[in-house]
């Protein structure tokens, strides 16, 4: 575990699975498996050069950008809206794949709607389209009491996609990584979430029904689960249980994220997900560095780590 520039950790971290998933995104696992996945590839789905990142990344980085300065939700509103309408934090100057609710829901922001209510907020807006982007939320939130990371977690999910089960997700994942952060050996981090989640949720009268649908991660043991019964799909619930599947399953970052991709079907997503996690368990430094130098911005990016970095470190 390196946790000495936790930013870094998350940018790269997601910036690289992302990337290594972009070129296979769409296809499905059995094609895959006949030429999986061992290197930073191009072209594939998009046409497009290694190292391209997705709107996984853009909107990663169009929030770490809005942390480098006082949190304000109609800043990171105003960086999201930029993105879609103006290519802002985009890998070569263009937008090239963005999810139907979040589309909509940075059009609402357009349009004036408050940042908490421009996300989908009924069971079809279960996209994962805030998970994907929500990781950078760990520096500001990690050293605040739960009950307000809790709401901040809700907040800028909602800005995309507002959904009780899309907000569960992203609360567990940024949870998951605070343990992370907090030294805990992985499997200690899985088994503590089984004890702590469920407890906070039933504290906030959230639907029981709702708490039942992550029973792989909140009473099971997802690590013994076979391959068939992970779905990689763009469905928020499957996007964070293939995760943390990959990340139970396996010994380092490279494996993590190329599990991840290989999967198939929402690739760019699983493996941005997966990465960022990975990047924090394992650190930068274990990112392939040939993968790190074929990203697109990639000066850009460690530049913005480096300013979220003197933003949050003591």
């Amino acid at each position: 575990m390196n946790n000495s520039n936790l930013a870094i950790n998350i940018l790269l971290g997601v910036a690289t699975g992302d990337a290594l998933g972009v070129p296979v995104e769409f296809k499905s696992r059995e094609d895959i498996k006949s030429n999986p996945v061992t290197d930073m590839i191009g072209y594939g789905t998009y046409n497009l050069p290694p190292g391209i990142w997705s709107d996984d990344s853009s909107l990663t980085f169009c929030l770490a950008e809005a942390l480098t300065l006082e949190f304000d939700p109609k800043v990171i509103a105003i960086n999201f809206v930029n993105w879609l309408y103006h290519n802002y934090w985009t890998p070569f100057g263009r937008v090239f794949d963005v999810g139907i609710a979040t589309k909509q829901a940075i059009y609402n922001l357009k349009s004036g709607t408050q940042p908490n209510l421009a996300g989908g907020i009924y069971e079809e807006d279960n996209g994962n389209g805030s998970l994907m982007r929500i990781l950078p939320l760990l520096l500001y939130i990690k050293d605040k009491p739960v009950d307000e990371r809790y709401e901040l977690t809700k907040l800028v999910s909602s800005m995309t996609l507002g959904h009780i089960r899309s907000v569960i997700s992203c609360f567990y994942y940024l949870k998951f990584a605070k343990l992370l952060t907090e030294q805990k050996d992985l499997f200690e981090a899985y088994k503590t979430l089984q004890t702590i989640i469920p407890a906070y949720l039933n504290s906030k009268s959230i639907n029981p029904k709702e708490v039942a649908l992550f029973y792989h991660l909140l009473v099971g043991d997802i690590s013994k689960l076979k391959e068939e019964k992970i779905f990689s799909t763009g469905y928020v619930l499957h996007t964070l249980e293939t995760s943390i599947w990959c990340l139970l399953t396996t010994q380092n970052y490279a494996d993590a994220v190329l599990k991840a991709v290989n999967l198939g079907s929402d690739t760019d997503t699983t493996g941005a997900v997966t990465g960022g996690l990975a990047g924090i368990l394992y650190g930068a430094d274990s990112i392939r560095l040939s993968w790190v130098n074929q990203l697109a911005r990639v000066d850009d990016i460690k530049d913005l780590a480096s300013r979220l970095h003197s933003e949050f470190s003591v």
